[in-house]
C-alpha cells in the first residue's frame, strides 16, 4: 500500500493527528528504505483486565501492524506506580510494585487476543527507569517547565482551586515522554485524554536530538452505562477475558445509541455502513435486538471463536428472546453461606416473595423456573458453586439473573 493510502487508512477513526504531513514523510522514508516504523503505545497495569476501552487503541495498533509496521506494546509498570493524573481532580493512590507486577502479567497475555505476536515487541518502562540515576532524572526534568505542565486542564484546575498537586505527578508525563526517547518511537498512540502526555514525548525527543514522533489519538470509549469512560473502577466494562457468556450478555444490555457508538469504534464497519445501519434502525428495516446480537457475536468471535459466538447467541435466544424476557433484567450477586441452597430461601433473597412460605406456594403452583425449566420440588436444595450463573423466573414477569460469588 502506498504511503498516501496508508495515511488515509490511519486517519479513519483518529481524533488528533500531529501531524499528517510528518507522518506521510515518515511513511515515504519507510516505504523507500523498506524499514517499518516503530509504533508505540503505553498501557499502565493499574488494573488486571484489558477491556473494550483498551481495544479501541489496540485496534489502531493492529491496523499499523497490518500495514507492515512494528508495534511496541509498552507496559508502564514504572509509571503505574506514579498514577496517571490525566483527567483526575485529586492525587491518585500509589500502587505497590507487587500489585503492578501481578497486573502486568495479565496484560502481556491478553494483548495477543488482538495484536499479532510476531509483529509486537513487549517491553516494560521499569527496564530503564529503575536503573536511572538521580542526576539523569534531573536532566530529563530540566527539559520541561512547570509553566508548560500547568497548561494541562487537570493541573490548571487543581492549581486554581488550591487542590494539591504532588511533585511526583509532574513526573508522569515526563517519564511517558522519556519512554519515547529511549524507544526512538516514530509514532505514539493514545486516547484523547493522553494528548498532553504524547506531546511531551515529541518535545523531549526534539530536545534529545531525535526526530519527533507523530501523535495520534483515538476516542475514549464510554462504558456500558453510557456515561463514564469504560473502567473497572466504574463497573461499566467488558473485559476481553470475560467469559463468552458475560461478553454476550453485557453487550445485549447496551442502549441503542451506545450500540452504534460501539459499532463505530470497535468494528471494521465504514462510515457509510454505519450511516446505513442508523437509517435502517430508524426506518424499522433493522431491529435493534438483531443488530445488537450481531455486535455481541462479533465480540465473542473475536476473542474466542465463531462457534462459541453461535452457541452464546442460541443460549441468549433460548433464555431471553423465546420466553419474552427483557434483556436488562436485574442482576443479583448471591454468596451461599452453606452447602445446598434451599430454592425458597433463594426466591425470598431476590425479593420475589416476602417469606419462605410464600415462596413455597409459588413453587407448588409451578410458577418458578430456572433457565426455562419449571421447579416442581419445593424442598429443592441447589448445589451452587462460585462462578455459576442462571436465570430465575417467578410468575410471568419477574426475572432475575443470579451470579454466584
Amino acid at each position: 500500500m502506498s504511503p498516501e493510502e496508508q495515511v488515509k487508512k490511519i486517519r479513519f477513526g483518529s481524533v488528533d493527528f500531529v501531524s499528517e504531513e510528518e507522518l506521510l514523510k515518515k511513511l515515504v522514508k519507510s516505504f523507500t528504505q523498506k524499514k517499518p516504523l516503530k509504533i508505540k503505545a503505553g498501557f499502565d497495569p493499574s488494573r488486571p483486565d484489558l477491556h473494550l476501552g483498551h481495544a479501541v487503541l489496540l485496534n489502531k495498533l493492529k491496523q499499523f501492524q497490518d500495514l507492515g509496521h512494528q508495534v511496541i506494546f509498552l507496559i508502564g509498570d514504572f509509571t503505574a506506580r506514579i498514577g496517571d493524573p490525566s483527567g483526575s481532580d485529586k492525587t491518585r493512590p500509589v500502587l505497590s510494585s507487587a500489585q503492578v507486577k501481578e497486573n502486568a502479567k495479565t496484560y502481556s497475555r491478553q494483548v495477543f487476543k488482538i495484536l499479532d505476536r510476531d509483529k509486537t515487541t513487549v517491553c516494560f518502562n521499569s527496564q530503564w527507569m529503575d536503573k536511572m540515576l538521580a542526576g539523569e532524572l534531573i536532566s530529563v526534568a530540566s527539559k520541561y517547565t512547570i509553566a508548560r505542565m500547568l497548561e494541562r486542564d487537570d493541573f490548571s484546575n487543581r492549581f486554581k482551586t488550591n487542590k494539591s498537586i504532588c511533585v511526583h505527578e509532574f513526573l508522569y508525563p515526563l517519564v511517558q515522554g522519556y519512554d519515547s526517547v529511549v524507544l526512538k518511537a516514530d509514532v505514539e498512540l493514545g486516547g484523547t485524554d493522553q494528548l498532553f502526555n504524547l506531546l511531551v514525548g515529541r518535545e523531549l525527543q526534539k530536545r534529545s536530538g531525535q526526530e519527533p514522533q507523530c501523535v495520534l489519538t483515538v476516542p475514549v470509549l464510554e462504558g456500558t452505562d453510557g456515561v463514564q469512560k469504560m473502567s473497572k473502577s466504574y463497573d461499566n466494562y467488558i473485559a476481553i477475558e470475560d467469559s463468552p457468556r458475560e461478553i454476550f450478555g453485557k453487550t445485549m444490555k447496551l442502549s441503542d445509541p451506545l450500540m452504534i457508538r460501539y459499532y463505530k469504534l470497535l468494528t471494521d464497519k465504514t462510515n457509510e455502513e454505519i450511516r446505513k445501519l442508523k437509517e435502517d434502525l430508524k426506518s424499522g428495516k433493522a431491529h435493534p435486538m438483531a443488530v445488537k446480537k450481531e455486535l455481541a457475536c462479533f465480540f465473542v468471535e473475536r476473542f474466542y471463536s465463531a462457534s462459541q459466538a453461535e452457541k452464546e447467541k442460541e443460549h441468549f435466544e433460548n433464555i431471553f428472546s423465546r420466553q419474552g424476557m427483557p434483556s436488562d433484567i436485574q442482576e443479583h450477586i448471591f454468596s451461599p453461606k452453606e452447602e445446598g441452597v434451599w430454592i425458597c430461601h433463594l426466591i425470598r433473597e431476590v425479593g420475589f416473595s416476602s417469606s419462605t412460605s410464600e415462596a413455597r406456594r409459588l413453587v407448588q403452583g409451578l410458577a418458578v423456573e430456572i433457565n426455562g425449566k419449571k421447579v416442581r420440588d419445593d424442598n429443592l436444595k441447589m448445589d451452587l458453586k462460585k462462578g455459576d450463573e442462571f436465570i430465575l423466573k417467578a410468575g410471568k414477569r419477574r426475572f432475575a439473573k443470579i451470579k454466584v460469588m
